[in-house]
């Protein structure tokens, strides 16, 4: 609403200089404010009709805030205005005049203080739990933003491939509740515009980089609920998708240069295939097509080979952290935006925030190709990403094929899969900067793909919370949550929370309506995600793991203080723990402790019942 009242006295300010029929207007500028101290130089993308004719400048004149350059664009309704900020600048509320011949408009531009701090922030670390939610999904804390006069879609909550009127009100209503269940920090898919005719709810296709989508909230909303996420001791990480925009954007269809989009004679996909950027056999026409083919048809391919455009999403990225005290990024479809402006854009945000950490979804099976995309990996061709921490699709696919194959194991099956994964370790630069899931908001419900077992789920939970790593869980799978109908896709996986709505038969945010196994797993969950919080040998000790072919897994996280034994039984029989097996580190181990039920344990005479997990804590 801000934005909207500062750019209606823009208005008034042109038809004031230049009478009832302006000949310049200005639309937009970009970033919105800008702060004294940050190392990224500012340039500002002013858009509005005829306003490449203008000359600009900035008044006052004599606090320390001067433009520079004015560059000039394809289309002459844009220009580029670089903006150099002394650091003994003037915080407070500028003017950019923009002159066409004895003519001239002022518009209000705000330089602010840094709040004290920002540029060492913390951000979220292999000591969290991150908990995923589809905004749209979990829950509806304000029903007159459900729709909005300026967006196309409309709520229609019995559809599953519509808006269910989920929004930020909702999700700060029950921040006791994610922080309750253990998590530490929370990720949500985009907030930002998306304002397709349908399925805009999944927001990765973005209309204005600028704007909490209104059905949402508001910016100064969004502000106000990450406030609240760090007094519940929550991190926020953001999801932002650089890769690609919505043909719904304001800028399509009259963009700032012929390149700012890929543009294809007609509509060309990406061929999926980002091995092209490390294969070196691949053909340019390959690599070309797979980084500037559109990921969908509404969804504009972006060119970040422009330079002026990598400086946009540059100042972006420094933006919302700067303007909402964000602790993190998720990147959506990391490998599919061209890998050296990207490497550019990671270094960038980390020169401005040192501290600050973003992973990628690096969407492969493939562990040499996985590594390749975290920053400081020893690439043969050089390349380094500067990105800080990926996803890990490996080991969450080798979980959810482990969990369909309870039988008594073979080679390369059940639980070996899990074992043959890590035993890939060696090959990654940071294991603490790897992101665990057994699901996310693209893939099966957990609950699915354990056909509703409360047992494997339970072995789910038990791997995410000890496995080395970064946990992340998809929002219910606490409670076994399951597709309403699979055959629909994925609108029927990302489904609503149950209590998040008036009227729900069934609140799961309240504890005393928890029942049978959802129960069951909510409260196991829950105890393993609070226990994990302050282990620090769970959180960056080393590991040490024992094959067996027989469908169970053995693996110790230990350090100097500590040691943590976990014993998967994934089979249909009940297994005694072959401790002696495990001497080289087990032998001076004594009085352990079984992290669930509290009981000191007796290793040398240990049975795990079926499909179940043992984990055994021992101080050394």
């Amino acid at each position: 609403m801000k934005r909207f009242i500062v750019l209606v006295l823009a208005l008034v300010a042109v038809t004031s200089a230049f009478g009832t029929k302006p000949q310049v207007r200005v639309s937009h500028v970009e970033p919105l404010s800008w702060w004294v101290g940050m190392n990224m130089p500012l340039q500002l993308m002013v858009n509005g009709e005829g306003i490449g004719a203008c000359d600009v400048e900035i008044l006052p004149a004599e606090c320390g805030v001067v433009v520079t350059a004015v560059h000039k664009a394809d289309s002459p309704n844009y220009i580029f205005v670089d903006v150099a900020i002394a650091d003994d600048a003037m915080p407070g509320d500028y003017t950019l005049r923009f002159t066409c011949g004895k003519r001239s408009l002022d518009v209000p531009y705000t330089i602010s203080a840094r709040r004290e701090g920002s540029r060492y922030r913390e951000s979220f670390t292999n000591a969290d739990f991150v908990y995923l939610i589809m905004p749209d999904r979990f829950a509806n804390g304000d029903v007159t933003n459900d729709n909005s006069d300026d967006t196309r879609e409309k709520v229609d909550r019995g559809n599953p491939g519509r808006r269910h009127g989920g929004d930020l009100r909702g999700i700060m209503n029950h921040l006791d509740y994610i922080a309750d269940l253990g998590a530490t920090a929370v990720w949500c898919t985009p907030l930002l515009l998306d304002d397709e005719d349908g399925a805009s709810y999944h927001g990765y296709s973005c209309s204005d980089y600028y704007r909490i989508d209104p059905r949402y909230g508001t910016n100064e909303l969004f502000r106000e609920y990450v406030e609240e996420c760090h007094n519940h001791g929550l991190k926020v990480i953001m999801d932002i998708v650089p890769n690609h925009s919505s043909t719904t954007h304001w800028w399509y269809d009259d963009q700032p240069f012929t390149d700012w989009t890929h543009q294809w004679d007609s509509y060309t996909q990406s061929n999926w295939t980002f091995s092209t950027n490390m294969d070196f056999n691949a053909s340019q026409a390959d690599l070309y097509q797979m980084e500037s083919g559109w990921f969908d048809r509404s969804m504009a391919d972006m060119n970040l080979d422009n330079p002026y455009l990598l400086r946009y999403f540059q100042q972006w990225a420094i933006w919302w952290i700067e303007y909402s005290d964000l602790d993190g990024f998720r990147v959506d479809t990391y490998p599919y935006n061209e890998k050296n402006p990207m490497s550019l854009w990671c270094e960038a945000v980390m020169d401005e925030y040192p501290n600050f950490n973003i992973v990628g979804e690096v969407w492969t099976s493939s562990i040499p190709q996985l590594a390749y995309w975290q920053g400081g990996n020893a690439n043969k061709d050089g390349f380094d990403s500067h990105l800080k921490s990926i996803m890990d699709f490996p080991l969450h696919d080798a979980i959810r094929a482990a969990m369909t194959e309870s039988g008594d194991g073979g080679w390369g099956i059940g639980m070996t899969r899990i074992y043959d994964v890590l035993s890939h370790d060696f090959v990654y630069h940071d294991l603490d900067n790897m992101m665990i899931m057994a699901a996310n908001h693209d893939t099966d419900r957990i609950g699915d793909v354990c056909v509703g077992d409360a047992r494997r789920m339970k072995i789910v939970a038990a791997l995410i919370t000890t496995l080395r790593g970064m946990p992340q869980m998809l929002y219910g799978d606490e409670h076994m949550f399951r597709s309403t109908d699979r055959s629909k896709g994925h609108p029927t996986l990302r489904i609503d929370f149950p209590g998040g709505w008036e009227g729900d038969a069934v609140n799961l945010f309240d504890a005393s309506q928890h029942s049978g196994d959802q129960k069951d797993v909510y409260d196991y969950t829950r105890h393993l995600m609070n226990w994990r919080k302050d282990k620090g040998v769970i959180h960056s000790g080393r590991t040490m793991h024992f094959i067996d072919r027989d469908n169970t897994y053995a693996y110790f996280r230990y350090n100097d203080e500590e040691v943590v034994f976990v014993y998967i039984n994934n089979t249909n029989d009940a297994r005694c723990v072959p401790w002696s097996r495990y001497s080289e580190i087990g032998a001076s181990l004594h009085d352990g402790i079984d992290v669930v039920s509290g009981a000191t344990v007796d290793m040398n005479d240990v049975t795990v019942e079926p499909m179940s997990a043992l984990i055994v804590e021992f101080k050394r």
